[in-house]
Order: C-alpha cells, then structure tokens, then sequence
C-alpha cells in the first residue's frame, strides 16, 4: 500500500507542477460534463418547439348539403379554422400547387391537401354506399429523421380534429331537431290540434256506442219476430182443430167472411208488392251509396247530389209502409167482424197488430237512413274521415232496414197469411160443405212449421252474429277511449301538472318518466352534449414515476455517456504506464533504475519489491481521482445548473461516482493491457452501448442482437439506477441495478491483475510490429 500512495503522491506532483498541467488537469474535469450538459439542454423540450416545423394546408373542399341534415357542411373549413387556434404546428395555409412544390423543396416538412368531394364522401354515411373519406399527405423524409414523426402526429391531429368535429356535428343537429319537436309539441298550435284529436276521438267512441246499442236493439227485434212466429203457428194449428166448431159462425158471418177473404188477398198482394219493391230499392241505394262514396275526392258536389237524391228516394219508399199499414188495418177490421166465439179470431188480431207495429219500425228505420243520406251529403265536401264513418253507418243501416223488412215478410208469410188463408179457406169451405178446406188446413199447418223451424234457426243464428258485433263494437269503443286517456295524460305530463287519480298516475308513471328524461335531454346544452357524443371517452393519464420534462428523462443517459466519454480522454491524456525514472524514485534507487536482464516495461522492478499490481494501482490512482471528480461535476450539474430532476440526489451522485469507477477502471484495463489497440476497444464498446443501451429507445424495439446483448453492457445498469435516483425505485431495483454495474469490476479487474502477464508479451510484440511500419 505504501508504494502504491508513492506512486499516487508522485503523480499528482506532477499533476500540479505547473499553470499548464492544472489547466490540463481541469479541462480533463470539466470537458466531459460539457458534453453532456451540452445534449441534456440542446434535448430539453424538443417536442415542445414543434410549432417551428412548417406544415402546409390546402382546402379544396365544396362542401355538401341534403335533405337529410337541412345545414350546408364543409367540413374543410372546420378543418381551416380549427387548425388556426392551433399552435403544435406552423401551420401554412396556401394552395394546393404551392403546398406540393413547396413539400418537394424542402420549403415545408409536410402538406395535407383537403380534396374537393371531402365533405361529400363523409356525408356517405347515410347511404347504402359509404365511401371513406380521405387527406393527401405530403411528407418530405429527407430533411430530418425526427420531423416526418413529428408532423404524422401532426396529421393524425388533423384526422382526429374531422372525427370529432363531424360525430358532434351531426349529434348537435340531431339534438336540435329533437329541441324543436319538443318545443313544437309544448306550442298552442299543438295543443289545439290535440284538443281536436281529443274530441273527433270522443265522437267515435260515442258513435261506436251508439252502434253497438243499435245492434243490440235490432238483435232484441228479431227475437220478438221470432215469437210472432211461433204464436203464428199455434195460431193456425188452433185454427185447423177449430175448423168444424167454426163452420155455423162462418154461415152466419157470410157477408164478413167474403168481406174479409177479399181484404185478405188485397192485403197479399199489396204485401208482397210493397215488400219487394222496398227490398230491391234497398239494394239500389246500397249500390248508389258505394258508387256516391267512391266518388269523394274527385267529384265531391256529384257525390253530395247523388247522396241527396238517394235520401229523397229512400224518403219517398215511406209511402209504401203507410199502404201496408192501411191494408193492416182493414184487415184488422174484417177479422173483428169474425164471430166472437172463434179462437182463432184473437190470436189473428194479435199478431196483426205485431205485424203492424214491426212495419212501424221498420218505417222508422227507413227514415233513419233518409236522416243519414242527408247528413252525410253535408259531410262529403267537409270531413273526408268523418265521410267514410257515415259511410259505414249508412250501409249498416240498409242492412238493418233490409232485415227489418225481410222480418216482416217472414212475420207476414210464416203468421199472418197463413192464417189469413187458413181462415179464408174454413171459409170457403163452411160456404161450399165440403171436408176439404178442414184437409188443406191440416197441410197449411204442417207446412207453416217446417217454415217456422227453419226462420226460428236462422233468427237465432242471427242474433248470435249480431251479439259477436255488438261486443267488438264496445270492445273498439274502450280502445279508443283508453287512446283518450293517454292523450290527455301525456298532455298533462308535458305541461308539468300531474291528475289526482293514483290509478292514472300509476299507469302513466313510465310514461311520465320517458317524457321528462327526453325532456332534459332536448333542453340540454346542446353544444356540450355533442362535443361528448363526438368524444365519449377522454383519457386520464396517470404518471408512474413521473419526470419533470423531456431533458430530465434524456439526462441519464448522456450523463453515463459523457462518463465514459471521460474515461477515454484521460486513457488518451495520460499515460497507463510508469516509466523506469518513477519506479525508482518510487523505490528510493535514485533517478536510474539498475537495469536487468530483459527489456524494461511492466514488471522489470518486481525483483526490488514494485509488483505488477502496484503499478496498477499507483498509477490508477489518479485516474479514479479525475473520473470521480468528472462524474461528480456532471451530476451536480445536472441537479444545480440545468434542473435536471432528481428526487433522491445523493443516490444519484452515487450513480454518478459507481460509473465513473468501473468505466475507467475498464478504459484503464484495456489501455494498460492492449495499449492504444485497447482504446480502439473502449471507443467500440462505446459505440455499442449507445445502440444497445436502451437510453433512447426502449429495449424491445432494438433488433434482436441488441436485446441478447443488453444485459452483458454497463450502460443500461447504470442509466435503470440514474432514473431510479430521479423518479423513485420499485423494491430494491436501484440497489440490485447498483450491484449489476459494480460486478463489471470483476472482468475488468481479473484482465488488469491476472490476464495481464501473458497479455503483456503479446502488446510488445503487436508495438514492435507496429513501430516497424515507421507509421503506425
């Protein structure tokens, strides 16, 4: 130890000795730091002066308009004016020529040119045939590696920009459009109209009640036909077994029997004429009614014409009933004039008054149709829907009017006139004495019940069709009230009163609940939904590990740079050897060392006790005495002058001080081994490192040499335990990276004290060989 702090003291004699060697000394110190503060500043917030790199932008974009959106887009000007507000970029607006030739020129890094149809292929979207729309980017890849990286960020700003810029445009037109049916719903104008809603709705479903009653009532009248029918038929069976009880009143009653058979065939044939003429004329107006109907909306006045005549027409068929009805009544008087003891002569009277009071109604059916031809002429040049529902009515009305009358037929022929004939023939056959009339009777009435059965089947099947039309027609009643109920709600909700009926309120609640969230949302900012619409995710960056700017995160690795940059200049200014005048003055032999067999060199004092490893020692001494200063500059440089962040700084000085260590120990290694053959080594590695290091990139993107290689350099230990110093560790990673990098010291070392003999004979004789090309 103590030759080695001779040789030490003895250099740093020589060190300071004079004003030239101190500057030396300190321009060795300092010169390394310099070069990587130099960097670290020149690397500061590079991505932060991008607004210097010129871009150009052309907008040759038309525009487009539709149907669909009633706005004119041209998303290029978007694209201009947005771009204005931003400063990323120097953004150059000129013409398309110009922005292409100025790309080619170098004037500009990059040009994006908005073609003419830009707008129109977006609109696309809302078409069958979606068609992209594109950007032309123009990019110059020759003026700088950095830059076309620089400005796609740039143009994928832009690209981003049309994205969102278009989803909130068409999202704010969709809100606006969906405001304004809103406040069009809350306007007076609706509110009247659904006020008028309300009350044709109202008229329905009194209408469709109404028609339901009507069936009901027509359903009733044909179950009292029916019983007609059936009394009829007794009637007559009475009157059969009667026959020969009755033969001396019809002798005495001679006069009233002719009297009455007379009246009794004026009465069928007025019958039989009246009923078929108002049956075919209800088949007529049915017709003239369809053909009237069809005719609205292209000859409204014809068909209100057509409709008055038919009205009259139906009108004037009441003549018809009146003479039925008289021939009724003289009949009614020729059956009176029957003797009192006949039982059949009241039965007959009863069921010519039914018949009487069913041509009555069926009368009054008639004059129903008259009133609703005639309103309904009225309604076709006014309501057109309120037309087609009297349409309906009128023809449901003939029906009901033609089964009015072919009940009375049935009634007429199943009751009346079979006993009219029945009474007439008795008649005839008390005048004439003969047993044929009691005969014919007995077939009459066998005849009348098979009629009788089959109009009693088709009545009942009648009214069972009647009631099924009945029901639908309340049933579409309660439907259309139920649609009034929930106009009127959802009126009240949007006017924001609420009813007192908790039924009403219970069944509207999800309704109610719709309506309000609609509500918000049409009377939202519609700006500031869109803008979320366009970008509904936004990014939370979250820093782990965070480092204050671009130069503090470059720091690590050219300050390890400059270290070993250090290393090598002073392998380079100093020598690695102790010449022969040193070794004994070291040892005290004076100012020669006695020589000895062999040539002089590393090791020739061993023989007075300054071994190899002395020398090595000694004379690195000095060079771990500057390296150590080097790294100590450089660190608190970075801390102190440029503002590198370093939120543990002594563990980063100590980064600093381990580095500079083992790089120089390793520079030192090789130089005193290989002589200038080894620096020409430390210059490779250094050229390695800078490839391999993952100081710029990250490892995994290097080629797949560099990532085998990475583990076995120095550089990215030492850079991994710098930034754990600046930003923090994970567990023990700044300890195990500072135990990573000292483990270098192994091999350099065992080169340095044990490889170093053999090592030696091959050195001199490479330089013999060398010095012998008088050049090398």
């Amino acid at each position: 130890m103590k030759i080695i702090w001779g040789i030490f003291k003895r250099d740093m004699c020589h060190a300071t000795r004079n004003v030239i060697a101190v500057i030396v000394s300190m321009g060795l110190v300092v010169v390394p730091a310099l070069y990587a503060w130099f960097n670290i500043a020149a690397s500061w917030n590079p991505y932060g002066n991008t607004k210097a790199l010129k871009v150009a932008v052309a907008n040759n974009d038309k525009g487009y308009k539709s149907d669909l959106i009633p706005v004119r887009v041209n998303v290029g000007e978007t694209i201009i004016s947005t771009l204005h507000a931003n400063d990323q970029l120097d953004w150059q607006f000129v013409k398309s020529d110009k922005a292409i030739d100025g790309v080619k020129s170098g004037e500009y890094y990059a040009a994006i040119v908005i073609p003419k149809g830009f707008s129109a292929d977006m609109m696309t979207l809302f078409s069958p045939d979606i068609k992209h729309a594109q950007l032309k980017y123009y990019l110059n890849e020759k003026i700088n590696p950095i830059a076309p990286h620089i400005t796609d960020q740039g143009a994928t700003t832009v690209v981003n920009t049309i994205d969102k810029t278009f989803a909130k445009t068409i999202a704010q037109v969709g809100l606006d459009l969906a405001s304004s049916i809103l406040h069009y719903s809350q306007s007076p104008q609706m509110a009247e109209y659904m006020r008028n809603l309300n009350g044709n709705l109202t008229t329905m479903a009194d209408t469709l009640s109404g028609a339901s009653q009507q069936v009901t009532s027509y359903s009733q009248l044909l179950g009292s036909a029916n019983d007609i029918v059936d009394s009829t038929g007794k009637l007559l069976a009475s009157a059969t077994k009667a026959g020969k009880q009755a033969q001396n009143a019809l002798k005495q009653g001679k006069s009233g029997a002719a009297s009455f058979t007379s009246a009794g065939a004026n009465v069928t044939s007025s019958v039989n004429t009246a009923l078929d003429q108002v049956s075919g004329a209800f088949d007529q107006v049915a017709a003239k009614v369809n053909k009237a109907f069809d005719a609205i909306g292209k000859d409204s006045d014809t068909a209100a014409s057509q409709l008055t005549t038919l009205s009259e027409q139906v009108s004037s068929s009441e003549s018809l009933y009146d003479t039925y009805i008289t021939s009724l009544n003289h009949m009614h008087e020729s059956v009176e004039q029957l003797p009192d003891s006949d039982s059949a002569k009241q039965a007959l009277l009863e069921a010519i008054d039914r018949e009487i009071t069913l041509l009555e109604a069926a009368k009054g059916d008639s004059q129903k149709l008259a009133q609703q031809l005639k309103d309904a002429s009225t309604q076709v040049t006014q309501d057109t829907a309120a037309a087609e529902r009297s349409r309906k009515e009128i023809l449901n009305r003939i029906t009901s009017a033609k089964q009015s009358i072919s009940n009375v037929r049935d009634d007429y022929a199943t009751n009346v006139k079979p006993k009219i004939d029945a009474l007439a023939s008795t008649v005839s056959t008390l005048i004439s004495q003969t047993d044929s009339m009691i005969t014919q009777l007995s077939g009459t009435a066998d005849d009348l019940d098979d009629v009788t059965g089959d109009v009693g089947t088709n009545v009942t099947s009648i009214r069972s069709t009647l009631g099924a039309i009945a029901k639908k027609l309340d049933s579409s009643a309660a439907t259309v009230k139920e649609l009034i109920t929930k106009l009127e709600t959802g009126g009240n909700a949007g006017d924001g009163n609420s009813d007192g009926g908790d039924g009403d309120n219970d069944a509207s609640s999800s309704d109610s609940g719709e309506s309000d969230e609609l509500r918000a949302l049409a009377t939202a900012n519609a700006s500031t939904l869109s803008t979320l619409i366009s970008a509904p995710v936004a990014l939370h960056r979250v820093s782990v590990y965070p480092i204050a700017n671009y130069g503090s995160a470059m720091a690590p690795f050219y300050t390890i740079l400059s270290i070993w940059v250090g290393a090598i200049i002073l392998c380079a200014m100093l020598k690695v050897t102790i010449s022969d005048r040193e070794k004994a003055h070291v040892l005290g032999l004076g100012d020669t060392l006695q020589r000895v067999a062999g040539p002089s060199g590393p090791g020739n004092a061993s023989r007075w006790g300054l071994r190899l490893d002395h020398e090595y020692f000694g004379r690195y001494a000095i060079f771990a005495l500057l390296a150590l200063l080097q790294g100590t500059l450089v660190c608190l440089g970075d801390m102190y002058f440029l503002g590198v962040q370093a939120n543990h700084a002594l563990q980063f000085l100590a980064v600093g001080w381990l580095a500079a260590l083992v790089f120089s120990n390793i520079v030192y290694t090789l130089t005193v081994s290989f002589g200038d053959i080894g620096k020409a080594v430390a210059v490779v590695l250094l050229v390695m490192q800078v490839a391999g290091s993952g100081g710029t990139f990250p490892i995994e993107t290097l080629p797949k040499f560099f990532q085998m290689l990475y583990p076995f350099l120095p550089f990215p230990h030492a850079i991994d335990a710098m930034h754990a110093a600046m930003a923090g560790s994970y567990g023990n990673e700044y300890l195990l990276d500072m135990v990573y990098l000292a483990l270098f010291l192994i091999p350099s070392l065992l080169l340095g004290l044990v490889l170093r003999k053999p090592v030696i004979r091959l050195n001199n004789w490479v330089s013999r060989n060398l010095e012998s090309t008088k050049v090398m």
